[in-house]
C-alpha cells in the first residue's frame, strides 16, 4: 500500500479528537478513524457510540468539519483520495453494504466486494491479520467483537462471518439465544438480532456438521431460527427433526474450491441465511466448467530456498510409511504441475509444508511460496501478503477461497434488487 495523501492525513488529524469518545474496549482508535473516512467515501453509516450522539448527526458533523477545512469537496473526489492508493477497492456506488466479522485478511470481503458491495465495518482479533488487512483494504479492523455493542455497528444489508467452532452447553436448546452465551457465535446472533440485515453468510469448516454429533449445528440453526432468520433447512426440521436429518441437509451447503476454478481440495460449509420472508429458498452456485491444474497457480521461477532439506524429506517419507503401518492415511501430499488439485492448505503449513509439496525433477520437492498459497485461495496477485512468511502461510491457511465466496456473493447481489 502506498503512503497517504496530504488530504487524507489532514482528514485523519481533524476527526481524531471526535473519534476518541467512540472507541470500544479492545479496538484501536485508528480503526474508528478508518471506518469513518471509508463511510464518508462510500456514503455509509458511521460507527457510533449512541450515548454520545446519533449516527445521522455524527455523519453531518464529520462531513461539515472536513468541508470547512478543505478536506471534503465532493464524495467523488474524497472517494478517490481514500481509495486511490489501494489496488483492491470498492465500487463508487455500491449495490449493497456488508460487515466482515472474524475477518482474517479479508478473503470473504474480497468476494463480496467483487460482486459490487462495500464493507462498512470489519472486526478481527489477531494483530498480524489486522496489519495485512490494513495493507490491502486500507482499514484496521475493530478488535475484540465481544466488547463491541451490537447497536453501535453501522447499518448493513449482509453480515459475513467465518467464525470459530466452539461447543455449546448440553443444557441448551431451551433458552434460545442464551444457549450460545460465552461463545463467539453469540456475538454474531446478537448483531443479527439487533441490526436485522437482509442476509447473512456464515462460513465454517465442513467438520461443523459432525461437531459434537450434530448438536453444535442444531443449536446454531435453532438460535438463528428463533431470532427471525431462515436457511435452506426447513424450520420444521430444525425445530423437531433429528440431528441426522439436519446434517444430511447441511451437506448440500458444502462447497468445494475445485468446483470454482481453484485447484485445491478445500471443502467448507456456507450457511446462507435470510430475514424471514425475504426469499423462499437460496439457490447455491453450481460448479463452473473450468479445466485448471496446479501448474496454473505456480510461479515460473520459484525461490530455491523453498526446496526442502534431505533431513525434512526423509522425515516426511518415514512418517508416511509409519502412518500406513499404523492404519492412518496421513502423510505428505506430493503433487506435480499436472495434478488436478492440492490438499487443503492449513494454518500450520509454515511448520513443514507437508500437506502440499511440489515435485521437482532431479531434486527434493519444494514447498509452495506465500504467493502460490494466495493463488490457491483465489487471492489476486495485487494482494500483498504479510512480510512474515510464517504469518502469510497462517493467514492464507485460515482464509477462504475467494472465488467460492464471489460466486455466493453474486447470487446474493441478484436478490438485492
Amino acid at each position: 500500500m502506498t503512503s497517504k495523501s496530504d488530504v487524507l492525513q489532514k482528514a485523519e488529524e481533524l476527526i481524531r479528537p471526535l473519534a476518541v469518545e467512540h472507541v470500544p474496549e479492545g479496538t484501536e482508535e485508528q480503526a474508528i478513524i478508518d471506518q469513518w473516512i471509508h463511510a464518508i467515501a462510500t456514503d455509509s453509516q458511521l460507527y457510533c457510540n449512541r450515548s454520545v450522539v446519533e449516527p445521522e448527526q455524527l455523519k453531518i458533523d464529520v462531513e461539515y468539519l472536513l468541508t470547512m477545512n478543505g478536506s471534503f469537496q465532493s464524495r467523488e473526489s474524497f472517494f478517490n483520495e481514500v481509495f486511490g492508493c489501494l489496488k483492491l477497492k470498492p465500487v463508487f456506488n455500491p449495490k449493497f453494504r456488508f460487515i466482515d466479522l472474524f475477518a482474517g485478511i479479508g478473503g470473504v470481503r474480497l468476494g463480496f466486494q467483487q460482486a459490487g458491495g462495500a464493507c462498512v465495518f470489519s472486526s478481527e482479533f489477531d494483530k498480524h491479520a489486522q496489519q495485512t488487512y490494513k495493507n490491502n483494504h486500507g482499514e484496521i479492523p475493530f478488535g475484540d467483537i465481544t466488547s463491541i455493542p451490537a447497536n453501535e455497528i453501522p447499518e448493513h444489508d449482509v453480515l459475513l462471518a467465518g467464525f470459530p467452532c466452539q461447543p455449546f452447553s448440553h443444557a441448551g436448546l431451551k433458552l434460545g439465544i442464551e444457549d450460545t452465551r460465552g461463545t463467539l457465535f453469540h456475538d454474531i446472533a446478537n448483531i443479527l438480532e439487533s441490526k436485522k440485515p437482509k442476509f447473512a453468510l456464515l462460513e465454517n469448516v465442513k467438520g461443523l456438521i459432525s461437531h459434537d454429533k450434530g448438536y453444535t449445528l442444531k443449536v446454531i440453526l435453532k438460535t438463528l431460527t428463533n431470532i427471525g432468520y431462515s436457511c435452506n433447512i426447513p424450520k420444521e426440521v430444525i425445530e423437531h427433526g433429528t440431528t441426522k436429518e439436519i446434517q444430511t441437509l447441511a451437506k448440500k451447503m458444502v462447497l468445494k474450491s475445485i468446483d470454482f476454478g481453484i485447484p485445491q481440495n478445500r471443502q467448507r460449509i456456507y450457511i446462507m441465511l435470510w430475514r424471514d420472508g425475504e426469499i423462499e429458498n437460496f439457490e447455491y452456485p453450481q460448479p463452473i466448467e473450468a479445466k485448471v491444474i496446479v501448474g496454473d497457480k505456480l510461479e515460473s521461477n520459484p525461490d530455491p530456498k523453498l526446496t526442502i532439506s534431505d533431513k525434512l524429506w526423509e522425515g516426511h517419507k518415514r512418517r508416511k510409511t509409519q502412518n500406513k503401518i499404523n492404519g492412518k492415511g496421513f502423510g505428505y501430499g506430493l503433487v506435480t504441475t499436472e495434478s488436478a488439485y492440492t490438499n487443503t492448505i492449513s494454518a500450520r503449513y509454515y511448520k513443514d509444508g507437508s500437506e502440499v509439496l511440489i515435485e521437482q525433477k532431479g531434486k527434493n520437492p519444494r514447498k509452495i511460496s506465500p504467493r502460490e498459497a494466495a493463488r490457491l485461495q483465489g487471492f489476486p496477485d495485487e494482494f500483498e501478503p504479510s512480510n512474515s512468511k510464517v504469518q502469510a502461510y497462517k493467514q492464507f491457511g485460515n482464509s477462504v477461497t475467494v472465488d467460492v465466496v464471489a460466486a455466493l456473493a453474486r447470487k446474493v447481489c441478484s436478490l438485492m434488487e
